[in-house]
């Protein structure tokens, strides 16, 4: 070991310099991925309600769509030692409108299954790692994987591109839905049918999403001060004119953007995109 490396302790901290040295846990991200998917023709299983109303539709058009939940696993690949498989399976809420006839269009909602495989470096670890939050009670399948790098998943709600409604004697595909998370089925008030109806509704959603793999790692970081809350907590008020009083005036509400406005926006988007 080099005696030339940096230890923890004071270093000064005049004219703005630091002031000590201190060792830090962090997460360190090892390898990392991008995607901009178009996901073509996912069935969506309906509630029950939702499906009498697709039955008796001509028509549907696609509203809205929302991530609900994202199953991860990660596991070493075999031949190929630092590098670890993430697959990922994420559950939508679809919201569309069903358009039966003569009348208002109705409301339905299901949900929509996604599996993705990805293959990214996570590096090497032998060291068992545990810590005094870990019940061996409560999840005791993680013991032989302790030492697996942690998968991390970003994406935004994806958007709709397009619904369709397709005879369930012509669909293809599995058609059954397993293994649906406790938490995704208690945001629906009703039950989700994983059989083949009358009517089956498909949907086209457009997915951002960012994948990485972490592991823990110590170091070494300047510090500068002690962080300490500049803002004094403010106290519950009960006069509402005085919440009302805070409030900043929607200039926007009242002036439209102008179409100048409207494309710097746009364009603002696509360079976060990468578009």
């Amino acid at each position: 070991m080099s005696n030339n490396r940096v230890t923890p302790g004071p270093i000064g901290g005049n004219c703005g310099m630091p002031r000590e040295v201190v060792c830090v846990s962090t997460k360190k991200v090892c390898d990392s991925c991008k995607d901009k998917e178009c996901l073509q023709d996912l069935r969506v299983y309906l509630t029950a309600s939702s499906q009498c109303i697709l039955d008796n539709a001509i028509g549907v058009k696609a509203k809205s769509a929302e991530i609900l939940w994202a199953n991860i696993d990660v596991e070493p690949i075999s031949f190929n030692k630092g590098f670890y498989t993430v697959d990922v399976r994420y559950f939508y809420k679809i919201t569309a409108e069903a358009s039966c006839g003569i009348g208002r269009s109705k409301e339905i909602t299901g949900i929509a299954v996604y599996d993705k495989k990805t293959v990214l470096f996570g590096s090497e670890g032998s060291a068992r790692i545990f810590n005094s939050q870990y019940s061996f009670g409560q999840n005791g399948s993680t013991i032989g994987k302790n030492n697996v790098p942690t998968a991390v998943i970003e994406a935004v709600d994806p958007v709709c591109l397009s619904a369709k409604i397709v005879d369930a004697c012509n669909c293809c595909g599995d058609n059954t839905l397993c293994d649906l998370p406790d938490c995704v089925a208690e945001i629906f008030d009703d039950e989700i049918l994983s059989s083949c109806e009358n009517k089956v509704l498909y949907v086209s959603l457009g997915q951002f999403s960012i994948i990485r793999l972490e592991r823990d790692t110590q170091l070494l970081i300047p510090a500068y001060d002690i962080c300490f809350p500049q803002k004094e907590c403010s106290g519950n008020s009960d006069d509402p004119c005085d919440i009302f009083e805070k409030f900043k005036f929607p200039v926007d509400e009242f002036f439209p953007p102008k179409q100048s406005d409207m494309i710097k926006v746009t364009e603002n988007k696509k360079s976060r995109f990468g578009c």
